[in-house]
């Protein structure tokens, strides 16, 4: 008991470990992707609304530098006064600082009076840049909070730099917005972020919880119920996976009760002569002075439980090499069955003799069929043994074999009784009898339809049994396929 509880709190544990395993598998799976995907999100609309802002001043920038500098080169000369003047033309008055240059870099005009630069070098390295090389310099920043953008521009006159203008803005507004953007991002994000947190956690568990259920359902049948079925939802690969489950389990529970059922029917016919074998040698042992012919009786009686038993033993042995036979064989020759059915009926006729019953045979020599010639003799025999044994005295066994478009048909009728109706699907299960004491008295064993069907089946045909036409009796039915022409060369 001890055991049992370990073993099943063991395999519960083993299960939570996995759930919780692929629970934090796909929930993180989710949370890195939706992370990545937020990430992309709060960077690249910000990114590009940057560069978009950047190039929109480097444009403003330089256009209103490079009118600056046109203006600057019809001056004779580059002083703080035309500056000034030319400043109040252009209406410059958006920008935060306007620094003007002669051709060295001395600053002429300033803006921003405060700097007190006029006269002295300019420090900016985009103006000396430009001024060095005679191109136009762009530099954009972001930074506290606001843009902070410079372009500096030469001032040439036939081809000489004759000094240079820089323009400097600081605009706090769009860079406002920017922020702003990046908070409302930001926020978003994070919303979103755990919406799917949420998400995430509720759909990997409900779908470890389904996967937990067939590997809990699988547990359960490795255990030994086979009557155990998982609850399957949904039309997803899951779904199809518990549903395939269900069946394998359908199967696994057949299989058992075939197996639990033909065990327990082998076990009692054995027994059975078993049993009658010791009781008559016990008989022999204990009987002091037995008559001569009392003992040759008894002896008899256990010659003939032996046979039986022997009997029994073949057939299981039998119906074992094909149970364990390959599912499928290879191609064999074809076989003629006529000369096969009527060499079993010759062996058959001391026991139709016996029971009085007369064996008829209506055969067509040239059919063929794709079965060995001994499995052939062992499908005649049995089914013509059958029909013998069960007939009634004085009745007769009709042997047909006919040749079809779709094959070989053979057939062996009685004139017996017949089988009920109820009993027709069942009278080729392993150890069934219609009439348990008749088939004992006739020393049936309940394997020879069985071995008669298994032998058909492997061969490729079927065979089925039905009320004989046109009066008492049963007809069994064999249909053999066309042989397989390669076969036949």
């Amino acid at each position: 008991m001890w055991a049992i509880t370990s073993k099943t709190t063991e395999s519960r544990q083993e299960g939570r470990r996995l759930h919780l395993g692929l629970q934090f598998k796909f929930a993180a799976t989710y949370i890195l992707l939706i992370a990545a995907v937020l990430l992309f999100l709060n960077t690249y609309p910000v990114l590009s609304s940057q560069e978009l802002i950047f190039r929109g001043k480097r444009d403003t920038l330089r256009s209103q530098a490079s009118l600056l500098s046109s203006g600057l080169s019809g001056l004779d000369e580059i002083t703080a006064s035309g500056a000034g003047q030319l400043m109040e033309q252009l209406s410059l008055h958006n920008l935060t600082q306007v620094v003007i240059t002669d051709g060295a870099g001395t600053v002429v005009y300033d803006t921003d009076r405060s700097a007190q630069s006029v006269g002295i070098p300019c420090a900016w390295p985009e103006l000396n840049t430009a001024l060095a090389q005679g191109v136009d310099v762009f530099h954009p920043a972001f930074h506290g909070g606001a843009f902070q953008s410079r372009a500096a521009v030469p001032v040439t006159v036939g081809g000489q730099v004759v000094g240079g203008v820089c323009l400097f803005e600081y605009d706090a507004d769009q860079g406002s917005l920017l922020l702003d953007l990046q908070r409302n991002l930001r926020s978003i994000s994070l919303v979103v972020c755990a919406l799917a947190i949420a998400v995430s956690l509720f759909l990997s568990k409900a779908l470890t919880r389904r996967i937990g259920r067939l590997l809990q359902g699988i547990r359960t049948v490795r255990e030994g119920e086979c009557s155990h079925r998982v609850k399957t939802s949904g039309h997803d690969e899951l779904a199809q996976l518990g549903q395939e489950f269900n069946q394998l389990t359908t199967r696994l529970q057949t299989t058992e009760e075939v197996r639990r059922r033909f065990v327990s029917d082998a076990s009692h016919e054995l027994k059975t002569p078993l049993a009658s074998i010791r009781l008559l040698t016990d008989s022999i042992l204990q009987a002091d002075n037995m008559e001569e012919d009392t003992m040759r009786e008894f002896i008899g009686d256990v010659n003939q439980e032996a046979e039986r038993l022997t009997r029994i033993t073949e057939k299981l042995l039998t119906l074992t090499r094909m149970d364990s036979a390959p599912a499928s064989p290879e191609p064999i020759a074809p076989t003629k069955p006529a000369p096969v059915i009527r060499k079993a009926g010759h062996m058959l006729e001391p026991l139709a003799a016996q029971s009085e019953v007369k064996l008829v045979y209506h055969l067509e020599e040239d059919c063929s069929v794709p079965c060995s010639e001994d499995d052939l003799y062992q499908i005649a025999f049995n089914l013509m043994e059958n029909a013998v044994k069960y007939n009634l005295p004085g009745g007769t066994v009709i042997v047909t074999l006919a040749g079809t478009r779709e094959g070989t048909v053979l057939k062996v009728e009685d004139t017996g009784v017949g089988v009920p109706e109820e009993d027709l699907n069942r009278i080729f299960e392993r150890f069934y009898r219609v009439d348990k004491a008749r088939s004992r008295a006739a020393g049936g064993t309940g394997l020879g339809l069985s071995i008669v069907q298994d032998t058909v089946r492997s061969c490729g045909g079927t065979v089925e049994a039905r009320p004989r036409e046109g009066g008492p009796g049963t007809a069994f039915v064999v249909t053999f396929p066309l042989p397989d022409p390669q076969t036949q060369n």
